[in-house]
């Protein structure tokens, strides 16, 4: 499983604060403390910024750079922020996020190509976000025949089918496992990937329900995940998950998981 740790984000008021005070020590911290619990990726936002983004998430990716050595994902919505960040990134960056909109597509498509960066691909299109799973794969396929005619390898790509509340409607749980699997059947090599927390906005528990719907993703061919490394339920659920669906020979990981004492019943 591919985690991408989601705690470097400026829209949480702790971080936030630690990159306008420039906060050394908390950010370093932070980064140590994700990567030792296992995640391989670390997102970075800075987009609380809106007058200064760029200027504020350079710092944050010189900052964690210094302390840690797996890559970046940099979350922008912002395509000039984007080449600042992937411009000074060390290594190959991963992009959070793009969609299939086409003026958005038209701006990011040349940077991940340029930097050979992988890529968050969320599906959703100048339509709308799609309620179903038929329509996510629509999105799909246009994410695939544009990446293929621009060369960019689709084992770069994540694709996120879009998490929405099922308290809103009760199907769009389901729809998101369905997309899933059809990703996963379809497009050999790619990866899929998604934020759980949508599924249970607006309900109570939360957690509960975001973990019973991180189980059912992996069941359903899910190999990444944007996460709170440092939660260790999530992270329990995360090591025996992989081993009920056979991605995890001899239980090697679990049981080094759980020697770790990351594990907990």
């Amino acid at each position: 499983m591919i985690i991408i740790g989601e705690l470097l984000n400026s829209t949480r008021r702790e971080v936030k604060d630690a990159i306008e005070k420039r906060d050394v020590e908390f950010v370093k911290d932070l980064a140590k403390k994700q990567v030792e619990a296992g995640a391989h990726y670390l997102d970075v936002n800075a987009g609380a910024f809106v007058d200064d983004e760029a200027e504020h998430l350079l710092w944050l990716m010189d900052t964690v750079q210094a302390v840690v050595e797996v890559p970046l994902a940099i979350d922008s919505a912002d395509p000039e922020v984007i080449e600042k960040a992937l411009a000074v990134h060390k290594g190959k960056a991963m992009i959070n996020s793009i969609t299939a909109e086409k003026e958005k597509l038209e701006a990011i498509v040349p940077l991940i190509r340029k930097y050979q960066a992988k890529v968050i691909a969320l599906c959703m299109d100048d339509s709308g976000m799609p309620n179903t799973a038929e329509d996510r794969l629509k999105v799909v396929e246009k994410f695939h025949d544009v990446f293929t005619k621009e060369g960019i390898p689709m084992e770069d790509v994540f694709l996120d089918p879009l998490v929405k509340p099922v308290s809103v409607n009760s199907s769009f749980g389901n729809e998101v496992l369905v997309a899933l699997e059809e990703i996963n059947n379809r497009y050999k090599g790619v990866h899929t990937t998604c934020g759980l927390s949508n599924i249970s906005f607006g309900l109570p528990q939360r957690k509960v329900l975001n973990q019973a719907f991180f189980v059912m993703c992996v069941a359903r061919g899910m190999d990444s995940v944007i996460i709170d490394p440092l939660d260790p339920k999530i992270m329990s659920l995360l090591y025996a998950s992989e081993v009920l669906v056979d991605r995890d020979p001899r239980c090697a990981n679990y049981l080094k998981a759980v020697r770790r004492g990351v594990v907990q019943g």
